[in-house]
């Protein structure tokens, strides 16, 4: 192992979270020359099955002149309307320009209208969710924003401050290690939104603030918990959450490879990883294959969790997907591997880095990908 890097983690300094990664990287590629392969701790998954699925390529038609960028979201609506949060409608400049766009679409695919068009928050677009009242959520990375859109779309409640255009300190954020104390209300980076059945919503915040942060269905700041770190309860780029029929509270801890669970006081209940063995051919999206480095940062880790969903009913599951080896996969809750399904690349059925998943029942999903422009509907066979 290269130690170019020195004693402590690239990504955070700690010392702690660079012997998990040295750990966990060895696990990874130990016993072959040619891909990864998972070690003889790991043996309970080496007969976790292949899940048989199709793919509808184009499950929603744009308008003439319309296209996608990067589609970094997917949610549906309780009338099985359709919505895409994409990194489109961007006219410069080359670095730094706006890209967000939401689009609607109806159950058939056929477009609906576009929401927000020009919307003051609309800066390097994130997700989008649909709640329980079928109002439509938007979690903006670039302004620092969540904006909570009525039905009929219009601006119904707003979160978060972007940085003023007048202001000669706006630019782009830092990053500092550790990052400077977060404040209630201002997010640095935010990624994703959750509700429990009280209708409390859960932000995930972020690539920098580290934190999940706590709000009433009035817009008022309950609480935050969480800070950068790889122990119990801390996070480094939560970028995914999921709340489940009982109010747990799923956290995507995305570049520390897991999956952490709370319950709605942010008390920490458990964790879990995915450890399923990477086949030998497989290949990165884009990019050179993962090595020390990637695997210590977690974020292209196998099983690393980009996007997580649960699904309804009496019987939920929870499907994760990763960025290599590209695959998504079906749990318990409780973290147990089911199945898993896709690999990485530029074919129906194959991905190109999911950043947000919709999973409207157990076996339909759709994803939504950064490197194809697109949105996928799957079906999986049951």
């Amino acid at each position: 192992m290269s130690e170019q890097y020195g004693a402590f983690c690239p990504c955070c300094g700690s010392a702690e979270h660079r012997a998990m990664s040295r750990r966990t990287f060895m696990s990874l590629i130990a016993g072959t020359a040619a891909g990864f392969a998972m070690p003889a701790a790991f043996a309970d998954t080496q007969d976790v099955p292949a899940i048989a699925y199709d793919s509808v390529a184009n499950p929603v038609q744009l308008p003439k002149d319309t296209y996608f960028g990067e589609c970094s979201g997917v949610a549906l609506n309780s009338h099985g309307h359709i919505f895409v949060l994409s990194r489109g409608n961007t006219n410069g400049p080359a670095y730094g320009a706006a890209a967000a766009q939401l689009l609607e679409f109806a159950p058939d695919g056929r477009f609906v209208r576009e929401i927000g068009h020009h919307l003051y928050a609309w800066s390097f677009a994130h997700t989008v969710k649909v709640d329980r009242q079928d109002n439509i959520w938007v979690t903006d990375k670039g302004s620092d924003m969540v904006i909570k859109f009525t039905p009929d779309g219009r601006v119904a409640m707003v979160f978060g401050r972007k940085q003023e255009a007048a202001d000669e300190e706006t630019g782009p954020l830092k990053h500092p290690n550790p990052p400077l104390p977060s404040e209630p209300g201002r997010f640095r980076q935010v990624t994703d939104v959750a509700w429990d059945a009280a209708g409390n919503t859960y932000i995930s915040d972020g690539y920098i603030n580290s934190r999940v942060a706590k709000v009433d269905p009035d817009g008022n700041w309950i609480k935050s918990w969480g800070d950068r770190g790889t122990g119990p309860g801390q996070f480094h780029t939560p970028h995914s959450i999921a709340v489940d029929a009982h109010e747990n509270v799923y956290v995507a801890d995305r570049s520390n490879r897991r999956i952490q669970v709370f319950d709605t006081e942010g008390t920490f209940l458990r964790q879990f990883t995915i450890d399923v063995p990477v086949p030998p051919d497989a290949r990165p999206a884009i990019g050179n294959m993962p090595d020390e480095a990637a695997i210590a940062a977690g974020t292209f880790a196998p099983g690393s969790p980009w996007a997580i969903c649960i699904s309804p009913g009496p019987n939920p599951v929870l499907y994760s997907a990763d960025a290599f080896p590209g695959r998504i996969y079906k749990m318990t809750l409780d973290g147990k591997v089911l199945g898993v399904l896709g690999k990485a690349g530029k074919q129906p059925k194959q991905f190109g880095w999911i950043h947000q998943m919709a999973c409207p029942s157990e076996n339909v999903l759709f994803v939504a990908e950064l490197l194809n422009w697109r949105v996928q509907k799957l079906i999986l066979h049951a």
